[in-house]
Order: C-alpha cells, then sequence, then structure tokens
C-alpha cells in the first residue's frame, strides 16, 4: 500500500478570491487525498469576510494585524519555513499569484519539499509560473456568478398598487384624530429612542481579540499576560510579539492600565 504523502496547503487570501480558494482545496484533496496543514494569511477584515468558507474547508485563518506592507506575505513566508521543519512534508502548495515568494519557494525546494503554486488566471505572471515544480492557474468565477445572479424581476406595479393603497390609508387614519394620550405617548417614545442610539459595534480588529478573549467582552479588567496569552493561542500574536504594541493601535476600544499590568475594553455599554 502506497503511503499518503504529507502536504500542505498555504493561502495568501488576500491575494486570491474566495472561489478560487474553495477550487484550490478540493484539487488538492483529489490529487493527493490529505491535506495535513491548511492555512489562510489574511487580515482581519478578510478573515471574517471569508468566515464560513474557512470553516467548510477546515482551513485555520492566520490573522495578520500589522498594517506594513507586505506583512502578510512576510508572515506566510515565515510560518512556511517553520512548518517545513517541524511537519517535514513532501509537497508544499502556495496559493498566490504573487512572484515575491520566488525566494521562499527556493528554500523549501532545497528544504527538500516539491513546491507546486496554484494562482488566480489573469493575475499570474511568466516569472511567477517558472519558479514552482507545478503550476496551476484556476479561473475567477465570480464574475460569472454575479452576472448569473444579477437579472431579478422588478416589482414596479407593485410600487403602483402600494401608492394608492397608502393613500387612503393616510386618508382613513386623517379622519380618525388620534387620542392626545397616544400621541404623547409616541412623541416620549421617539424622544427615548433618539436620546439613547444603539452603541456602535467593535470594529473588525477588536471582534476578533474579543472572541481570544471573551472576559474582555464584559467590560472586566484582565491581566495583560493573561490576554496577550489567549491571542497567542489564536493565532493573533506572535510567539515574540507585543499585546502592548497591538492594543496601542486599538487606543479607541481598549484602555491599558498600570501596576498591575491590565487591560479592559471601554466599549462596553453601560447597563
Amino acid at each position: 500500500m502506497t503511503p499518503i504523502p504529507r502536504v500542505m496547503l498555504l493561502i495568501d487570501a488576500d491575494n486570491v478570491s474566495a472561489d478560487v480558494i474553495e477550487q484550490a482545496v478540493h484539487k488538492v484533496l483529489a490529487e493527493h487525498g490529505a491535506l495535513h496543514v491548511r492555512r489562510a494569511y489574511c487580515t482581519a477584515e478578510a478573515a471574517l469576510k471569508h468566515q464560513a468558507l474557512f470553516k467548510r474547508l477546515s482551513v485555520r485563518p492566520m490573522v495578520n494585524l500589522a498594517a506594513g506592507k507586505n506583512s502578510t506575505d512576510i508572515a506566510l513566508a515565515v510560518d512556511a519555513l517553520d512548518l517545513v521543519i517541524a511537519e517535514r512534508p513532501q509537497v508544499v502548495y502556495l496559493v498566490s499569484s504573487d512572484s515575491d515568494f520566488a525566494p521562499l519557494v527556493i528554500r523549501l525546494r532545497e528544504k527538500g519539499c516539491r513546491v507546486c503554486g496554484i494562482g488566480q488566471q489573469g493575475k499570474t505572471g511568466d516569472e511567477t509560473v517558472g519558479v514552482y515544480d507545478a503550476f496551476t492557474d484556476l479561473a475567477h468565477n465570480g464574475g460569472r456568478q454575479a452576472a448569473a445572479a444579477a437579472p431579478k424581476p422588478a416589482a414596479p406595479a407593485r410600487k403602483t398598487r402600494a401608492k394608492p393603497a397608502a393613500e387612503s390609508a393616510a386618508k382613513t387614519a386623517a379622519d380618525k384624530p388620534a387620542p392626545p394620550a397616544k400621541k404623547t405617548a409616541g412623541r416620549s417614545a421617539s424622544r427615548k429612542s433618539a436620546a439613547a442610539p444603539p452603541p456602535a459595534p467593535p470594529s473588525e480588529a477588536a471582534e476578533f481579540i474579543l472572541q481570544a478573549v471573551p472576559a474582555l467582552r464584559t467590560g472586566k479588567e484582565v491581566a495583560l499576560n493573561d490576554a496577550a496569552q489567549a491571542l497567542r493561542a489564536a493565532g493573533l500574536l506572535g510567539k515574540h510579539g507585543s499585546s502592548l504594541k497591538l492594543f496601542d493601535k486599538l487606543t479607541d476600544e481598549f484602555a491599558v492600565m498600570q501596576q498591575p499590568d491590565r487591560i479592559r475594553w471601554t466599549g462596553m455599554s453601560a447597563p
């Protein structure tokens, strides 16, 4: 019985579309029968956007909160080398049309891996294709799906019928004056709703942090070390990353307390 090779799939989710990601996973599974590592590197916004897709495909999102140029590419490259040393895969697939991964491809091949690329048709250059042991371009079907979903039956007739109905209802209401007490209640209710707008939802980055550290969502103060450990376990903070630097980027939503070091979510609405 031929042993199944260890296969690793690393996706640059900021570079290819969702349907290309799904096609890539199915293609590799069909070819090798198993996928031992499935990871997608992306921003917090992209992770939220593709959350259902990642769950369905059992792909682990590696969220990159850094805002620097090519920071997602760098995170993928560093992780790829660590995984190749730790997991010893025979085949590595990189899903990206980016030519910046050429040095990574060469280094992975030197480590004994067969390195294959999967890109999005129309975005991949010849210099990108040539560096891989094998390369496949997948067509982006988003445009065709959108075109198929675009024609929807218009409902001008409904609007035409609804207009006279609304006018007759308005006339009926005008003929029957409402009791003064109800009008007062309506005015007071509108004043209350205007005076107390609903609290703004947390930003995408803050939502990821709150999911990793649920105690913060209650408005309680959490020890900074405990929060940092939870963020590392969720893949939101690197092994040597600074949680203080992370929270310094989100000062509108998180407050850092000193002596001892604690963190609190300031978006908690008052009861």
